[in-house]
């Protein structure tokens, strides 16, 4: 009986992973006969093999490279940034009761606006400037990652801060020991979703009066009507997110292996 469940669950994985093999080539052969059926616009729907040429002349253009570490740049120093002070805060509110007061409904008030909406005033305060782009990523990040942090705190068993306070942990070591890793699962989840909100916001940063960027070269491709590199760039964005959120849960899967 167990060895036929067992053989069973071993057929339905490796048919899940060959469905899961096979779903990005038939959508693409699915994309590539209806974009050459004539059914819609080719020029506004180009196929598969139209935007690989432009990816392909992209990346032979030189223009590539530079736009993909814009990019990255923003993402990522936008991202430690919002880390780093959603973090510190959300554990400041979560452990201290008159911060959370003073903070927690300001930043319940602001956190739902978006990062796109601030894109005229941003303009308006930091011209063209990296400061600018670099605000409207850490705007997405650090709200996502002071609530996960503020709910994990919260979520911290008290039995366990009030067991090494009578054992005199100095607050320090307890906060760093027992608040910080009781709270890490909750956290991680949190790092984990702004990873990709983190590019979403991309999309409003470059859109602030970017002279590089995959999102500020989509942009100029849509004004020149060069809807295969538009295509090529959104790949290339969703690509790069994938990536990204695939990298850190690996991360995370090995360094908060017990929750």
């Amino acid at each position: 009986m167990s060895t036929g469940r067992h053989n069973r669950a071993t057929t339905a994985g490796r048919l899940s992973v060959l469905v899961g093999a096979l779903s990005v080539p038939a959508f693409v052969g699915v994309w590539e006969l209806i974009a050459r059926s004539r059914i819609v616009n080719a020029v506004l729907f180009p196929p598969p093999s139209t935007v690989a040429v432009a990816v392909l002349d992209w990346i032979h253009s030189g223009q590539f490279f530079g736009d993909l570490s814009a990019s990255l740049f923003r993402v990522t120093v936008g991202f430690l940034i919002g880390t780093a002070g959603g973090i510190m805060l959300g554990v400041l509110t979560g452990r201290f009761r008159l911060v959370s007061s003073l903070l927690s409904p300001l930043f319940h008030i602001l956190r739902p606006i978006p990062p796109i909406a601030f894109v005229p005033i941003v303009i308006l305060w930091f011209g063209l400037s990296e400061a600018g782009k670099l605000f409207l990523v850490v705007w997405g990040v650090f709200f996502t990652v002071w609530l996960a942090t503020h709910i994990g705190v919260q979520k911290v068993d008290r039995g366990l801060v009030r067991a090494a306070l009578m054992l005199g942990t100095p607050r320090r070591q307890m906060l760093s020991e027992i608040i910080l890793l009781g709270a890490l699962p909750y956290i991680v989840v949190g790092l984990r979703t702004a990873v990709s909100i983190s590019f979403y916001t991309l999309v409003a940063a470059e859109l602030a009066g970017a002279f590089a960027g995959i999102v500020y070269r989509i942009e100029i491709a849509q004004q020149n009507m060069q809807t295969g590199q538009v295509m090529g760039g959104l790949a290339a964005l969703g690509l790069l997110s994938f990536v990204a959120d695939r990298s850190f849960a690996a991360i995370a899967e090995r360094a908060v292996w017990w929750r």
